[in-house]
């Protein structure tokens, strides 16, 4: 038979367990999370791949068009190994591929602004979808995470916050103030709580996946460095600094180049950011960790010329920010123009200590103004009023 200490320990186990389970239940369907956080990724995105998709308008027929390298048929076959699909294959015609691309730059845009999120995040999905299987070597990579988190975004509910279905549906809400609700039927409200419920638990799902997602990559990322010889011996990005390929600004990698000992130690840090970057993103550790990468991020896209891969890199790290963070940037920016405007001197002040003050007309000083004289000579009180206001004094 077991003890009663043994059924009490068991008893608190279960317990422990039981709530554990219950907390874990209620997270995943009590609200939805990081609402502002989805919400800077669509901005983000929809964002970077707009002005990916601009500055590439030039030359938008030798990447995706009739007239690429990678021709049509060349992507079908490539298609029919892999199983991939993009719109932009579905025919050859000059006029289809200008159609598809202005579409593409309209998507990305209501996307971004967050007009029928629903919507959008699908149809900004196939976009980035048949871009990337169109020309699946001709871009840098950086729309590789992009695709992925598209993906995701379909899951989420990123309209929510700083958008334009939120402003209508504040409206909304404001115009349907004054009035009753309609009472519904039981089912009506129950199948209403069960829709509510799934979005819930979707979003939370794909927030879950896209963190994951973070984590895997920064972490593969770093395991991978470390079993490479050069980053070991901290000259790995001496040879990054020395590729061609990746040398938009060949002074400026020679000048970075030139101070070895902060190439290594620079070395060594992205490593160990990248391995402990998972371990660090419960505890008030990872402020200064998502700093120093989105440092490193920056200097990725300056110094190697990846801006699309370093700007989808630093919004894919806004995702572990908490939605406090991003209600308190609004007030942070106030304070700081009140601050600014409160240093700025007031209209019609004249500046400096040293300057007249403005002079008024008679009558503006007071009754009566003390003027200083010269050494040698008596001080005199002068009376403001004009000579004929003035009375004559009276004679004996």
């Amino acid at each position: 038979m077991r003890s009663e200490a043994q059924t009490t320990a068991l008893s608190g186990t279960d317990r422990w367990l039981l709530g554990r389970i219950t907390a874990a239940w209620g997270l995943l369907t009590g609200r939805p999370v990081s609402l502002y956080a989805v919400s800077v990724l669509r901005i983000g995105y929809g964002l970077l791949y707009l002005i990916f998709l601009l500055r590439e308008f030039p030359h938008r027929d030798e990447i995706w068009g009739p007239g690429s390298p990678w021709t049509p048929a060349l992507a079908h076959q490539l298609f029919e190994q892999t199983g991939w699909f993009s719109i932009l294959a579905l025919s050859d015609s000059r006029t289809y591929f200008e159609l598809c691309y202005g579409l593409a730059l309209v998507t990305s845009a209501l996307f971004m602004l967050g007009w029928r999120t629903r919507v959008m995040s699908v149809l900004f999905a196939v976009v980035v979808t048949s871009f990337h299987g169109r020309a699946i070597f001709m871009t840098d990579g950086g729309d590789n995470l992009i695709l992925l988190m598209v993906l995701y975004l379909v899951l989420t509910a990123c309209g929510r916050r700083w958008s334009l279905d939120a402003r209508r549906y504040r409206l909304k809400a404001v115009r349907a103030g004054n009035t009753t609700e309609p009472t519904r039927s039981l089912f009506a409200r129950q199948l209403r709580d069960a829709r509510t419920t799934l979005i819930t638990v979707v979003h939370n799902c794909g927030m879950f996946v896209i963190a994951a997602q973070v984590c895997f990559l920064y972490g593969s990322a770093g395991l991978y460095k470390v079993q490479g010889a050069s980053w070991g011996s901290g000259t790995a990005f001496h040879y990054v600094l020395n590729l061609e390929l990746f040398r938009p600004w060949p002074a400026l990698s020679h000048f970075v180049d030139e101070h070895t000992l902060l190439v290594a130690i620079a070395g060594y840090l992205t490593v160990l950011l990248q391995v402990a970057f998972p371990f660090v993103l419960f505890g008030r550790l990872k402020y200064p960790v998502l700093t120093m990468l989105l440092g490193m991020h920056i200097g990725i896209a300056v110094l190697m010329g990846l801006p699309l891969f370093s700007g989808a890199m630093i919004v894919a790290d806004a995702v572990f920010l908490p939605d406090r963070f991003y209600t308190f940037l609004p007030h942070l920016c106030r304070r700081a123009a009140r601050r600014t405007g409160s240093r700025r001197p007031a209209p019609g002040r004249a500046a400096g200590s040293g300057t007249v003050p403005a002079q008024g007309g008679p009558g503006a000083l007071g009754p009566k103004q003390r003027v200083v004289l010269p050494a040698g000579r008596k001080d005199t009180t002068l009376a403001t009023e004009p000579p004929s206001a003035r009375v004559p004094p009276k004679t004996s």
